[in-house]
């Protein structure tokens, strides 16, 4: 487990989703940034937070976040999991990497926000994103760095709201 600052370059546009919203927050896929940011903007506001993790050693040490409010699941299934629910915020950054897409669409009818994180154009290759993109009316694209540096971009995707004032 190793804590870089760029993978952290998500919470920006996570925030902004937290900050409109009220509901319910699916996590999948925790993080040392992420979890514990999700964690703190969400428990003291009585939110749901669910964190799916199917990493051993990344559950371990996110189960400390565990409250009354969050809830962290080891999954060995992505199938088996249950998202089949309204969510205002869902933060899609689990693996493989192969299974994201899987549940983007599994998700596009239940969930207000979608923020995706790793949508770095250059590793479409691999994560193949444009497969769900059409499957959502609004996108939003952010890289806090612009094109001269390689850091993990994000985007979020809604049917329900645009992102005519997203400016992060």
């Amino acid at each position: 487990m190793e804590l870089v600052v760029k993978y952290g370059s998500h919470i920006p546009i996570l925030s902004k989703a937290l900050s409109i919203t009220n509901g319910d927050v699916l996590e999948m896929g925790g993080g040392l940034m992420s979890t514990p940011f999700l964690h703190w903007m969400t428990s003291p506001f009585r939110r749901v937070l669910i964190t799916y993790e199917n990493d051993p050693e990344y559950y371990k040490e996110l189960k400390q976040f565990q409250d009354d409010y969050h809830q962290v699941i080891f999954v060995e299934d992505w199938d088996k999991i249950e998202i089949d629910k309204e969510w205002d915020v869902v933060l899609i950054d689990h693996s493989p990497i192969e299974r994201r897409k899987v549940d983007i669409a599994r998700l596009v009818n239940y969930a207000k926000y979608i923020v995706v994180h790793d949508t770095y154009y250059k590793q479409e290759k691999h994560y193949k994103y444009s497969e769900i993109y059409p499957l959502f009316k609004y996108r939003y694209d952010y890289n806090p760095m612009g094109d001269r540096y390689y850091v993990s971009y994000s985007t979020v995707l809604s049917n329900s709201e645009e992102f005519k004032t997203w400016i992060v």
